[in-house]
């Protein structure tokens, strides 16, 4: 029997989408915008938030495919991706203050200026952390062929600044990357990894100025906390649980899930813990 014959055994699942027409012409594997030509199942990798069961409805019927540059955001995927930022940097800011009540007991009319000053300091220094990650998704998904943008969830968006303006404690589902098109297991699992592993350079990044710039005031803090997110979100997202990136990457490989997994504890031990920035000083 002729191989090329045989169907595609190794794709994640079918697509739940209605199968819009499709253009003739793709004749290349990076994304220019429009579905591959060849037949069979096409995948589609939708993340949502627990807080939210209408965040996945907005994809019905299927998104409209750009047939323009592989570095195209639309409007839609920009304005989502400010609102994250600006409520992910909001919720970090009450974290910081310890909450609506705490920071209420210990600075009082103090706030009024120490929220806007660490909602800046959660831009800069946390920012990039969450900005780059879901890019890293987005771009690895249209090296694939598919289409690929972020949507924010505004239930989670709301749920999580709540529970950090109350409880001065951070838990958000800000949104995800949608992916739409054929992907295999290995592709889609290299579609998880690109958030965590562009964690993992820019903590690489940071770590010289860490050692370097000890004692410079808010610089240090600054880097101090551009470690921290990205270990802590890297961390996170490594989890095989939900629609977290380590449950896609383990589907894909036990041993590059359980390499990278190891290497995000170690990062956390070494950014978070005394003892390991002991070691990363000494």
């Amino acid at each position: 029997m002729d191989d090329s014959r045989k169907p595609r055994t190794d794709l994640v699942e079918d697509d739940p989408f209605a199968k819009p027409v499709r253009p003739a012409s793709h004749s290349r594997a990076r994304d220019d915008g429009n579905w591959r030509a060849h037949t069979g199942p096409r995948v589609v990798q939708v993340q949502f938030s627990p807080f939210n069961r209408g965040f996945t409805q907005a994809f019905r019927p299927a998104p409209v495919l750009h047939t323009g540059s592989f570095w195209h955001f639309s409007k839609t995927e920009i304005r989502d991706l400010a609102i994250s930022l600006a409520a992910f940097s909001l919720g970090l800011a009450f974290v910081f203050n310890g909450g609506i009540l705490g920071g209420m007991m210990g600075l009082g009319a103090d706030l009024l200026w120490s929220i806007p000053l660490f909602f800046i300091l959660g831009l800069v220094a946390f920012g990039p952390a969450f900005i780059i990650h879901e890019l890293a998704h987005k771009f690895a998904a249209r090296h694939y062929g598919c289409w690929a943008e972020f949507r924010a969830d505004p239930g989670g968006l709301r749920t999580g600044v709540l529970i950090a303006l109350f409880i001065g404690f951070l838990f958000m589902a800000p949104g995800a990357v949608m992916v739409a098109g054929n992907v295999n297991r290995r592709q889609n699992g290299m579609i998880a990894l690109a958030g965590p592993a562009s964690n993992l350079i820019l903590w690489l990044m940071g770590l010289p100025a860490f050692i370097l710039l000890q004692g410079a005031g808010i610089v240090t803090t600054i880097i101090s906390l551009w470690m921290v997110a990205n270990s802590i979100l890297g961390a996170f997202n490594m989890l095989p649980f939900g629609p977290l990136d380590g449950r896609k990457i383990k589907n894909w490989s036990e041993p590059v899930f359980w390499t990278f997994l190891a290497i995000f504890a170690g990062l956390v031990y070494l950014t978070m813990f005394t003892a390991g920035q002991t070691i990363l000083l000494g």
